[in-house]
C-alpha cells in the first residue's frame, strides 16, 4: 500500500483491509510513521511516536483491527506511557495504569503509536503551549487548530492517522473538528466511562472519545468505547443495537431547532450564519420540521452563570494541582506553569471567591433551562463556532499572557458560546463538517441530541454526509499529497 492510499482510507476502511489480508497491521504502522516524518515537522501535532511502535499490538480482530492510533496528552492514559499534560509541572510523568478507554482500544485492535499535542492542562481552545510550541491547522497553518484537543485533529486531517482519541470538557473535541474539517462527537455524560481513576471527573463535564473522518468510523467508534464499568457513579441507559446498525435504519420525522442568534459575546460570522440556514433547508428537504429558537437563557443569566461554573471547574483543579505538585515534589510558580494558568490557579483557589453551593446551584440552573428551552425538539441545529479558524494571536491565542482570570474567562465564555452549555446538560453533541468558507476554511455544524440517544445522531450525521459528502475535501497539508 503506497502513502496515498492509506490516507485516502478512513479506519473502517483500512481495518477491512487488514481483515482480507491486503494490508498488515505493520504496514500500517510504518505507512504512519512515513505520514508523521512527512507533515509533522509542518503542524506539530505529534510529540511523541513511540520507538516500540511496531511492536505494538492489539487485537487481531476488532472493529479497527490494525488501525493506527494516536493518544491526547491528558485524560484516558496509558499505563507506562509519558502523560505530561502539556506543562512543564508534569514534564516527565507516566501513568501508572491503563484507562478503560485504552483497554477497550486494543481489544477494538487499535494500535495507540504516539502521544498528541494540547495547550497546557487543556486550558484553552488554541493548542499552543511552552513545552511543545504551536499546532498548525493543515488547512492554513496561520490559523489555530483548535483545542484542546488540537494536536490530535490536526494529526487526523493531515492523514497521520485516520483518527485519535479526544476528550471534551467545553469543546476541546467538537472546536478542532469543526476548525479542521472532522467528525468530532462529545457522547453523552456517562457513555464512556472514564475510569479507574476518573469516572464522574468535574461532576461528568468531560467527557472522553475520538476525532475522525467518517461517520460510520464514528458509530463504531462509539460501540467500542461506550459502555459502563464497575465503579461508574451511574449507569446511562444503553443502546438498543450496535451503533452502526443504526447506519442502515430510517431516520423517521423530526423536530428541529435551528439557533440562528448568537448564545454569546462574540458575533456570529455571516459565512457560518449561512452554512447553518443551508444546513436547516436541507434537513427541511428530508422532510423534518425545522423551527428557529431563541436561546436558552438571556445572554446576561448565561454568562453569569457559565462564569460561575467555570470558576468552580478551575478551583476543583486547584486542589488537584496543589496535590499533583505536592507529589511529585515540584513548586507551582512561573517556572512550572504558564503565566494565564497561574492567574487562574491563584484566583480560583481564593477561598473568600469560591462557594461549593453556587457551583452546583449554578450547574442545577443551566441544566434546567436548557432543558425547559429545548424539550419540544428532537435534535437541534446550531454553529459548531461562531467563526472558522483564527489566526494564532490575538485575545483567543493559547492563552493570551496580558487577559487576567476574570478576562480569560469571559473570552472563552464568548467564544465557546454552543458548545460548554451542552457539557453542563451532557447531552450527545457532534460537529460535522459540512461546509466551507469562501476562502476554503471547514466550517462545522454543531448537531445535538436528547440525553442518551446518540442513536438520533448517527442516523441524522449519516444523513447529511450521503446528501452533502466532505470526504473530498482535503486539507492543503496532507500526508502522500507530494
Amino acid at each position: 500500500m503506497r502513502l496515498s492510499e492509506y490516507v485516502g482510507h478512513d479506519a473502517t476502511g483500512l481495518a477491512a483491509l487488514v481483515r482480507k489480508g491486503e494490508v498488515t497491521p505493520l504496514e500500517l504502522t510504518r505507512l504512519a510513521r512515513q505520514a508523521h516524518d512527512e507533515v509533522n515537522p509542518r503542524i506539530n501535532a505529534v510529540i511523541e511516536f513511540y520507538e516500540d511502535a511496531e511492536a505494538i499490538v492489539g487485537a487481531d480482530e476488532g472493529s479497527f483491527c490494525g488501525v493506527p492510533f494516536l493518544r491526547k496528552d491528558t485524560g484516558a492514559a496509558e499505563a507506562g506511557r509519558l502523560q505530561e499534560e502539556g506543562s512543564r509541572l508534569f514534564k516527565g510523568c507516566r501513568s501508572n495504569r491503563d484507562s478503560y478507554f485504552f483497554r477497550r482500544a486494543r481489544d477494538s485492535g487499535l494500535r495507540t503509536l504516539g502521544r498528541t499535542t494540547i495547550p497546557e492542562l487543556g486550558t484553552s481552545g488554541f493548542t499552543e503551549s511552552i513545552l511543545h510550541g504551536i499546532t498548525r491547522n493543515p488547512w492554513d497553518l496561520e490559523r489555530s487548530a483548535g483545542g484542546s484537543s488540537g494536536g490530535s485533529a490536526a494529526a487526523v486531517a493531515a492523514g497521520i492517522t485516520p483518527l485519535a482519541h479526544g476528550n471534551d470538557g467545553g469543546g476541546s473535541i467538537r472546536t478542532p473538528a469543526s476548525w479542521c474539517g472532522l467528525v468530532g462527537l462529545n457522547p453523552s455524560r456517562g457513555r464512556v466511562s472514564g475510569g479507574p481513576d476518573s469516572q464522574d471527573e468535574s461532576f461528568g463535564i468531560p467527557r472522553e472519545f475520538v476525532l475522525c473522518r467518517t461517520v460510520r468510523d464514528m458509530a463504531a467508534a462509539l460501540d467500542v468505547f461506550s459502555g459502563p464499568h464497575a465503579g461508574d457513579p451511574f449507569i446511562i441507559i444503553q443502546p438498543n443495537r450496535p451503533y452502526r446498525e443504526e447506519l442502515s435504519r430510517p431516520t423517521g420525522e423530526l423536530r428541529v431547532g435551528v439557533a440562528r442568534t448568537k448564545w454569546g459575546e462574540v458575533d456570529l460570522d455571516p459565512e457560518v450564519l449561512a452554512a447553518v440556514d443551508s444546513t436547516a433547508a436541507l434537513l427541511e428537504e428530508m422532510g423534518h420540521i425545522v423551527t428557529e429558537i431563541e436561546p436558552p437563557c438571556g445572554l446576561a443569566e448565561r454568562k453569569r452563570l457559565r462564569l460561575k461554573i467555570l470558576h468552580g471547574r478551575f478551583n476543583l483543579r486547584a486542589s488537584w494541582l496543589e496535590d499533583a505538585a505536592r507529589t511529585m515534589g515540584r513548586a507551582i510558580n512561573a517556572d512550572t506553569l504558564e503565566p494565564i494558568n497561574l492567574k487562574l490557579h491563584e484566583y480560583c483557589r481564593n477561598p473568600s471567591l469560591f462557594r461549593a453551593g453556587e457551583f452546583h446551584e449554578a450547574l442545577r440552573t443551566l441544566r434546567a433551562r436548557v432543558g425547559e428551552a429545548i424539550h419540544p425538539y428532537d435534535i437541534l441545529l446550531t454553529p459548531a463556532m461562531p467563526t472558522a479558524a483564527l489566526p494564532h494571536t490575538g485575545i483567543y491565542s493559547t492563552p493570551n499572557p496580558t487577559l487576567s482570570a476574570t478576562e480569560f474567562m469571559e473570552a472563552n465564555e464568548a467564544l465557546y458560546q454552543y458548545l460548554g452549555v451542552f457539557n453542563v446538560t451532557g447531552q450527545p453533541s457532534v460537529s460535522l463538517p459540512l461546509v466551507q468558507s469562501k476562502s476554503g476554511l471547514p466550517i462545522g455544524i454543531q448537531v445535538v441530541g436528547r440525553f442518551g440517544d446518540e442513536a438520533t445522531l448517527v442516523r441524522v450525521a449519516r444523513d447529511l454526509e450521503e446528501a452533502r459528502p466532505w470526504t473530498g475535501r482535503l486539507a492543503s497539508v496532507r500526508a502522500g499529497a507530494v
